[in-house]
């Protein structure tokens, strides 16, 4: 699976001052999922709710974009620290104009492996009528 750093917010229920976080994802086969901390998150057809993405398992909206070189990667009305995986955060470095990482505009964190099996079993499973 190809992996990258990518910057994800949630949007249902708090449209620009969602959660967000930086790290590093993978993408399954087709690039349409994304896995990240434990989440999976595949591409809308048609984006909506803010979101370009929804969750496999609750259905709420996300935007999932790369990284902005000048690392203003929230939308211009929104706020609140982003979360960024303390092992994303050389690369991240790497991307961006920056030297460190402000505690001022981020939080450091560590992301939870993602159990993939789960999510592909979800996306399988028979819907019951």
């Amino acid at each position: 699976m190809k992996s990258k750093i990518m910057y994800i917010e949630l949007k249902t229920g708090y449209s620009d001052n969602g959660p967000a976080w930086i790290g590093t994802v993978e993408f399954s086969k087709s690039g349409k999922t994304v896995y990240f901390d434990n989440k999976a998150v595949k591409k809308m057809g048609t984006p909506s709710g803010g979101g370009n993405h929804y969750d496999i398992e609750t259905g709420d909206a996300y935007w999932v974009s790369g990284i902005k070189k000048n690392g203003a990667d929230r939308h211009w009305a929104g706020g609140g620290k982003i979360m960024i995986d303390r092992k994303s955060i050389d690369e991240y470095l790497t991307l961006v104009d920056f030297n460190s990482i402000e505690e001022k505009y981020y939080k450091i964190i560590d992301f939870e492996p993602t159990d993939k099996e789960r999510f592909k079993e979800l996306e399988n499973s028979e819907i019951e009528l």
